[in-house]
């Protein structure tokens, strides 16, 4: 079952960066529900992309319903899927995967066991990217967290994900989880900038599933009870500003597509370099054609997938 989406992804590396043309697309969040309702929509939009022939897709995660079982069968049925898609396929975990796994819907498993699964099922295969856990043995855990370039373009995954990052103050198992990965991803977010600085790159993408605005109830700081204050508002927000190159940030999880720049500094001035896309989401089973033109000073711009077999909300 893993092969064919394992070999896909070999495709990737980290070339020599060069200005280029191409194009990717982004996806999460989907599907949700049932096999027999919900696979042929999604299906039908795996038929989409390939019809496109994209470089690769990004699924940032939420592959699942956090409601629906978390369950053995269920990764290989979503396994499948992935099998599906003709071109690489980069995959960053989401909270429904792994974090809401307690839940009695979900199966009442244990989130951190489900979080191993995944990394076995889903980020165990040798590739030809480069992982956190290979480059920083202090955090050998994250696999899940990886980077590779296309052109002019460092693309970077961060495990990050919804349901508050899984800060839960009350939860000392889930506090503990918390603490070490956050510390993982502000590492990893701190290399990729060295990473861009030191090949030359035109442009950085992070994907993750997680919407860091959840929580902060129209603030435009990050609270102390935010789960993604340090990783975002303390460390990915100044090291953009700082940097000054184009930066996109891909998520999903509140299943309502944005292409703008939300983002602003601790003045509570606009970062102008940093844009945000949000993908679609379940009920709606479609996905975000990205072009990149590294000739460009602005150098992403976005389409709708829409798929016309996706239910009405």
């Amino acid at each position: 079952m893993k092969r064919r989406w394992a070999a896909a992804l070999l495709a990737l590396g980290c070339a020599a960066a060069q200005a280029e043309r191409f194009d990717f697309v982004a996806l999460g969040d989907v599907p949700y529900g049932p096999r027999d309702t919900a696979g042929p929509p999604y299906e039908a939009l795996i038929g989409q992309i390939n019809a496109l022939k994209p470089a690769f897709s990004i699924h940032v995660g939420d592959f699942k319903s956090g409601s629906s079982p978390c369950s053995d069968e269920e990764f290989e049925a979503q396994l499948g899927h992935f099998n599906q898609f003709d071109a690489a396929l980069v995959y960053t975990p989401g909270d429904n995967e792994w974090t809401d796994c307690h839940r009695f819907l979900a199966g009442s498993y244990d989130p951190v066991e489900r979080l191993a699964k995944l990394r076995e099922m889903f980020i165990a295969q040798p590739l030809a990217v480069q992982r956190q856990s290979d480059l920083m043995p202090g955090f050998a855990l994250y696999r899940e967290n990886l980077r590779f370039g296309r052109a002019e373009v460092l693309f970077v995954t961060l495990h990050i994900v919804g349901s508050n990052n899984n800060f839960e103050a009350h939860d000392p198992k889930a506090l503990q989880e918390f603490r070490a990965r956050d510390a993982a991803n502000i590492a990893w977010i701190r290399a990729a900038f060295d990473e861009a600085r030191a090949r030359r790159a035109h442009a950085i993408v992070f994907a993750m599933q997680a919407d860091p605005f959840q929580g902060k109830a129209g603030r435009r700081d990050f609270p102390p009870t935010s789960g993604f204050t340090t990783s975002i508002g303390q460390t990915l927000l100044p090291l953009a500003e700082a940097w000054g190159g184009p930066v996109l940030l891909i998520h999903g999880d509140t299943h309502r597509f944005a292409f703008d720049r939300p983002f602003r500094d601790a003045s509570a001035k606009k970062i102008r370099n940093l844009l945000r896309l949000e993908v679609f989401g379940a009920p709606h089973v479609h996905a975000v054609h990205v072009q990149v033109d590294t000739e460009q000073a602005e150098p992403f711009s976005v389409s709708p997938l829409l798929n016309p077999l996706s239910p009405p909300r």
